[in-house]
C-alpha cells in the first residue's frame, strides 16, 4: 500500500498537471479571441457612437497561390490543426487568409475530395472558416439536391444554393443564387439571417461591369450596406471586402467573408449544376445524394 508521503506526492503531482493544463486552455481560447480580430462574442450589433471614426469594418479575403502554404504544409502541422478542430478533415486545403487592421484574423479552407476527386451528384464544394489559431468558425456547403432542384425549376439556368452552418447561432443560413436573370445581366444572391426572433433579409448584386468579382450588399430596404471588390491584378485571386460599421456584427460578417471566399468556386459550382442538368434531362444520371448531404435535409420533428 502507498504510505502518506507517497499520497502526498502523488497528490501534489496531479495538482500541478491540472494547473499546466488549465493554462494551456485559458491561453489557447485567449489566442482564439485574438483571433477574431475584434469581433464582437455575441450577435448585437456595434452603435453608430462607437463607430464614429470608422464608416466601414474592411476586411480582406487573399487566395494563394499554391498549396504550399506555412499553415498546413508538413505532415506535423496537418496531425496538429486537426487535433485543434476536428472540423479540420484530412482532405482539408488551406487556401485563403482574412485579413483585417492589417493582421491575419481567420483562415478559409475546402474539402479537395468531394470538390476534386468525386464525380456526378457525390461532387460537393464543401469549404469552412477558421481563426487563425484553426478554431472552426462556420461551413458553407453547396446543396446538390437543392441546387438541382432550382435548376430544373429555372429550365438549365444555374441555380446554386448553399446553407451556412456557423459556430454559435440556432438557425442554417441559406444563401441562393436568384433564377430570375437575364442573359448578360448581372446575377444576384440573396440571404435572411434571424434576429430576436425576427427575419431580416440581404441581397448581393454582382456589378455591371465586373472583372474581378464586384459585388454589393443591399438590405431588404435597398439600401447599400456592404461591398466586396476583386482586385484585377492579383495572380490567384483577393478580394477587398467593407461592412457599414453599425451593421458589422459577426453574423453578417462571416456570411459576407465565406460569400468572398466563395467567389474563386463561383463559376465551377455553376458548370457542375448545369452539367447535372443536362445529365439529367438525358437520362444518363440517376439522381442520388450523399449521405452527409442528406442528412441535412432530415426532418428536425422525425421520430427518432
Amino acid at each position: 500500500m502507498a504510505t502518506s508521503a507517497t499520497l502526498a506526492e502523488a497528490n501534489a503531482a496531479a495538482g500541478d498537471a491540472a494547473r499546466e493544463a488549465r493554462a494551456e486552455v485559458l491561453q489557447r481560447n485567449r489566442a482564439d479571441e485574438k483571433a477574431d480580430g475584434g469581433e464582437p462574442k455575441i450577435s448585437k450589433r456595434v452603435t453608430r457612437a462607437s463607430t464614429s471614426n470608422q464608416e466601414w469594418h474592411k476586411f480582406v479575403v487573399d487566395v494563394w497561390l499554391t498549396d504550399l502554404n506555412p499553415t498546413e504544409f508538413g505532415v506535423y502541422k496537418r496531425s496538429r490543426n486537426r487535433a485543434r478542430s476536428r472540423q479540420f478533415t484530412q482532405d482539408m486545403d488551406i487556401y485563403a487568409d482574412v485579413i483585417e487592421n492589417g493582421e491575419r484574423t481567420g483562415l478559409m479552407g475546402f474539402r479537395k475530395t468531394p470538390w476534386k476527386v468525386n464525380k456526378g451528384m457525390d461532387r460537393r464544394l464543401i469549404f469552412k472558416l477558421f481563426t487563425k489559431s484553426m478554431g472552426w468558425r462556420a461551413t458553407m456547403d453547396l446543396m446538390i439536391g437543392r441546387s438541382l432542384q432550382l435548376t430544373i425549376g429555372a429550365r438549365g439556368l444555374p441555380v446554386t444554393a448553399f446553407s451556412i452552418n456557423t459556430d454559435d447561432d440556432d438557425f442554417i443560413i441559406y444563401l441562393e443564387r436568384s433564377a430570375f436573370k437575364w442573359p448578360l445581366l448581372p446575377e444576384h444572391f440573396s440571404f435572411f439571417l434571424m434576429r430576436d426572433g425576427k427575419p431580416e433579409y440581404f441581397r448581393l448584386q454582382r456589378a455591371f461591369i465586373n472583372v474581378g468579382g464586384d459585388y454589393t450588399l443591399y438590405d431588404q430596404n435597398n439600401n447599400k450596406i456592404g461591398y466586396i471588390d476583386g482586385q484585377i491584378l492579383s495572380i490567384a485571386g483577393k478580394w477587398k471586402c467593407g461592412l457599414r460599421a453599425d451593421l458589422a456584427d459577426k453574423k453578417l460578417l462571416t456570411v459576407l467573408k465565406l460569400f468572398a471566399g466563395m467567389i474563386i468556386f463561383n463559376r465551377g459550382a455553376r458548370w457542375h449544376m448545369w452539367r447535372l442538368w443536362k445529365e439529367v434531362l438525358a437520362g444518363k444520371l440517376k439522381p442520388t445524394l450523399e449521405h452527409q448531404e442528406a442528412d441535412l435535409y432530415k426532418n428536425p420533428r422525425r421520430v427518432r
